[in-house]
């Protein structure tokens, strides 16, 4: 990897450092906007951290998906997560146009803010029933923020619930640094979501049928019915990677927020008075908690394609660059004169890019929108002698990868 900035890569994202991103990237981005970094699986790559060159680097032409460029550096970390069918390839996350734009459409009018409006019933059910069953002291991501989040989307795709307890290890482990886990989470995700396709190409199950009764098509369904019907041109890769990316990203990143913005709250019970005495500033609260700990960290990575510059930086052809979403959002604040380490439920009008920016902005930001604030109002609303069961300082936190958010997190909530 070359480039104008020649310093020793910064080891990043060891466990110490994920645990203390936020301030630790506040004192890399003071010293500059681009930096050399190592990821936890050894590949060196250019890291970006202001504003200004976030939105640069995901809208840049040369900064593409494609990753021929960088094959001889991913074979040499063993990175084969963006591969179809044992990875997380084969969706539009991982394409560049025209397929990104044709596989992004298939999916688009699930996730609508209209669609994602009429959703809002059944969550607070959904979160209702999990608050009931809840005793005097529990794992709050066990018992609550993976619950939901994992149900909302198996209801989406039309998964049956006594297979939806599984989502969590195999994504986990999906989204971990290569490792033998890491393959077989993702190859276990990516079996599943194949049987499931071939469910529905095949004589429709009792079981189906029922569910199609209840809740009409599920989106599983509509995309097995695209692939038949072939006016998308959508491929059995594209189908499969499609599914696995919709599980993925339907429940880690909203597992991974309630995570952060409880964190928040435990450690500002002030902010969590404010928003039981005020729920109306719940909506702008949640744009607040996006900016200040967002749950995706990073973006997934992109590849250059061609030299460009960056932040004074010459990145070369075959560089690898990641975005750091959370450092930019608070670069947001900091950049408008305001104190971006400090977490304001009442600021008005938060901005950041937490569902990133561009053509591959979140498509289910609207759903994690509404299932944050539904969740996380209906949890200070019922429990308001909530507070931690451990020290917050000895809370574990993810300590790989583009998610950030805690591995568990114990509570006492009377």
């Amino acid at each position: 990897m070359s480039g104008d900035v020649t310093s020793t890569p910064v080891l990043t994202f060891t466990p110490e450092f994920k645990t203390h991103s936020p301030r630790r990237l506040a004192e890399l981005r003071a010293l500059g906007p681009v930096h050399r970094a190592q990821l936890a699986n050894g590949l060196q790559v250019w890291m970006v951290l202001s504003e200004q060159e976030a939105r640069r680097a995901l809208t840049h032409s040369a900064l593409r998906k494609d990753a021929s460029p960088a094959e001889e550096a991913l074979a040499a970390v063993g990175f084969t997560t963006n591969r179809p069918g044992v990875g997380l390839g084969g969706n539009m996350l991982e394409s560049d146009p025209p397929a990104h734009t044709r596989l992004r459409r298939l999916v688009a009018g699930a996730f609508s803010p209209e669609r994602t409006r009429q959703l809002a019933p059944r969550i607070q059910q959904i979160a209702d029933e999990l608050l009931d069953a809840m005793g005097d002291e529990v794992d709050l991501v066990e018992a609550y923020n993976a619950p939901l989040p994992i149900a909302v989307i198996s209801e989406l795709l039309g998964v049956p619930e006594h297979d939806r307890h599984h989502f969590r290890e195999w994504t986990a482990a999906a989204l971990s640094p290569p490792s033998d886990a890491q393959r077989a989470g993702a190859l276990s995700l990516n079996r599943y979501m194949s049987d499931q396709i071939q469910l529905r190409l095949t004589e429709p199950s009792p079981d189906l049928e029922r569910r199609r009764a209840e809740r009409g098509d599920d989106l599983l369904s509509a995309l097995v019915e695209a692939r038949l019907r072939g006016d998308e041109a959508l491929s059995d890769e594209e189908l499969l990677g499609t599914a696995v990316l919709l599980v993925v990203a339907g429940h880690e990143t909203t597992v991974n927020l309630l995570g952060t913005i409880m964190v928040s709250l435990l450690r500002r019970p002030d902010q969590a008075d404010l928003l039981r005495a005020r729920p109306e500033l719940m909506p702008g609260a949640v744009e607040e908690f996006l900016r200040f700990d967002p749950s995706v960290e990073q973006t997934t990575m992109r590849y250059a394609a061609e030299d460009l510059d960056l932040g004074g930086t010459r990145i070369r052809r075959g560089d690898v660059v990641v975005v750091m979403l959370g450092s930019a959002s608070r670069d947001i604040v900091q950049r408008d004169g305001g104190d971006s380490d400090v977490l304001d439920v009442a600021r008005e009008g938060a901005r950041h890019l937490a569902f990133g920016y561009g053509i591959h902005h979140c498509l289910g930001a609207p759903l994690a929108r509404l299932e944050a604030r539904i969740a996380i109002a209906s949890l200070l609303r019922r429990f308001p002698e909530l507070r931690p069961a451990v020290p917050l300082d000895e809370v574990p936190w993810i300590p790989a990868g583009i998610m950030r958010g805690p591995r568990s997190l114990p509570v006492r909530l009377r």
